[in-house]
């Protein structure tokens, strides 16, 4: 029984969690700010702590995921309607180098040495300090950098070349399988698809990996 109970209380916490995510929306993965990690971890603390409790049922694991999901839910209704609590609960991004000067006191207050901000401006392509205008610490711990302009790649509009539409790719076949509301939203059917793998001398898509339609391009194959 005591088997059977955790079982019940897993897959329910996982439910749970996964509704409540759902709920709550992607900032919550995509944006970790010190109070979403606060909220992941008290999240974990409560089912995890609750499975194998033999005083903890089903409905008081509920009750706390419930709870605590209304109380993040508050919190980021009151950020979004009350500008001045966001300084508070989710922080203000701080830069930390302006103009090309690197600012050590807001290095300080925000704990980064200078190997994590190297290695934050790696992630960015930047290898350099010295090509770096502007960088940003935001408030989820990533970097937004400006580069200075001679290091700065050129634009269509600096080349005073015409501009061109940018096609949006899809994803046609993944992993052997059509993806079929992809293929019918390009305008295109079975027999089409079909006929461009022949081209590329592939004649069973459950070989096909991976292919990918740009509009104006070939189709992209790769295969098993």
């Amino acid at each position: 029984m005591d088997y059977f109970h955790i079982f019940i209380e897993t897959v329910f916490g996982f439910a749970a969690l996964f509704v409540l995510t759902k709920v709550l929306g992607k900032s919550q993965i995509t944006q970790i700010t010190a109070f979403d990690f606060i909220a992941a971890l008290v999240l974990g603390e409560l089912v995890g702590n609750a499975l194998y409790d033999p005083e903890v049922g089903v409905a008081e694991i509920g009750y706390a995921v419930l709870l605590w999901g209304i109380l993040i839910y508050a919190t980021e209704l009151i950020t979004e309607k009350v500008k001045k609590t966001r300084g508070l609960l989710e922080g203000r991004p701080s830069i930390i180098i302006y103009k090309g000067k690197m600012l050590k006191e807001q290095l300080s207050k925000s704990k980064l040495d200078i190997n994590q901000l190297q290695h934050l401006l790696r992630s960015k392509d930047v290898f350099s300090v010295q090509d770096v205008e502007y960088a940003v610490l935001e408030t989820d711990g990533t970097i937004s950098v400006l580069k200075k302009s001679h290091m700065q790649n050129p634009t269509r509009g600096d080349l005073n070349l015409q501009p061109q539409p940018v096609p949006l790719p899809t994803t046609l076949i993944s992993d052997g399988e059509v993806i079929w509301d992809n293929l019918l939203e390009t305008g295109f059917d079975r027999e089409w698809l079909e006929t461009q793998l022949q081209y590329q001398n592939v004649n069973d898509i459950s070989n096909v990996l991976y292919a990918e339609y740009k509009q104006g391009e070939a189709l992209y194959v790769l295969t098993y």
